[in-house]
């Protein structure tokens, strides 16, 4: 229970300091470049899945 508190406290910590972080000017630039890297990541990871899910989708349809 002691170890969950300290967790919750330091998620708490970790937003507060980052809503003050992004209160600057170099700190908007920061979270809007980790921002577009994670959207970057996710569409290719969204397109890595689409083009498996038609090559599997095309192996079944010749295996038939």
């Amino acid at each position: 229970m002691k170890s969950m508190l300290w967790f919750v406290a330091g998620v708490a910590a970790g937003f507060v300091a980052a809503h003050q972080i992004n209160q600057t000017a170099p700190g908007r630039e920061f979270f809007e470049s980790v921002n577009a890297k994670a959207r970057a990541f996710g569409a290719a990871v969204a397109d890595g899945y689409h083009e498996r899910d038609a090559e599997l989708r095309a192996g079944e349809r010749s295996e038939d």
